[in-house]
């Protein structure tokens, strides 16, 4: 057991725990998700021995082989973060437990085709909190639109909603944003109440502002390993 990813993984969670303290709730209610991009299916292993049931891939190539590797892993359950495509819905789905990148109705569509009535998919509508409309997310004004969408289709359950910070904003006021934009959903889908924010560089921000679902890499596993 690599010892200095338990002490990484402690200490990450020793700063959750503050930061929920800190903002009054309850560090119970807010699910850590270990990013593992670019990661060997080995470190799901060493971080499930360690008691994580949560992680995140944002390519739908290392989801699905990384989820067919590690097939015979109880209780662990498989985030997709990254940006979704139409034509690999039926990939992610079949990978994922949670899709947290909604970002237009094509994808829910696609998503929604992908599965068999019955087979409910966790999914949450990414907002884009930037005035670049070229970053994945829908524009916050029409997030309630795309959540009406979404809850139309009976094989997706619309869990709420997902965001990246803005590099050049205080990520306070972004997540603040987001958290407007949490309410517009759940006025179509009350019970909506999934908030995926913060990463290594802004968790803590993030559970200031309500973020009930953060997505830490690096800060637990270590620098990613160079692409092949």
């Amino acid at each position: 057991m690599d010892t200095a990813l338990a002490e990484r993984l402690a200490a990450v969670d020793e700063r959750i725990r503050d930061a929920a303290r800190a903002a009054h709730r309850d560090p119970g209610e807010i699910t850590r998700i270990v990013v593992t991009k670019f990661h060997p299916a080995s470190l799901v292993t060493e971080l499930h021995a360690l008691g994580v049931r949560h992680v995140g891939e944002n390519r739908q190539q290392e989801l699905t082989a990384k989820r067919a590797e590690l097939d015979g892993l109880a209780d662990l359950t498989w985030h997709f973060i990254g940006q979704a495509q139409t034509n690999k819905a039926r990939a992610v789905r079949a990978g994922a437990d949670a899709v947290h990148s909604v970002d237009r109705s094509r994808i829910a569509d696609a998503l929604h085709t992908a599965g068999a009535e019955g087979d409910l998919l966790d999914v949450l509508v990414q907002v884009n909190l930037t005035d670049d409309p070229g970053r994945g997310g829908v524009v916050p004004d029409a997030v309630e639109e795309l959540a009406a969408h979404v809850a139309g289709l009976s094989t997706l359950r619309l869990r709420g909603v997902m965001a990246v910070a803005p590099l050049d904003e205080e990520p306070a006021r972004a997540f603040e944003r987001l958290h407007r934009c949490a309410d517009a959903v759940r006025s179509v889908v009350p019970d909506a109440r999934w908030i995926s924010a913060g990463m290594t560089g802004d968790f803590l921000e993030a559970i200031a502002m309500g973020a009930t679902h953060l997505r830490i890499g690096s800060a637990i596993t270590g620098p990613r390993p160079p692409r092949d």
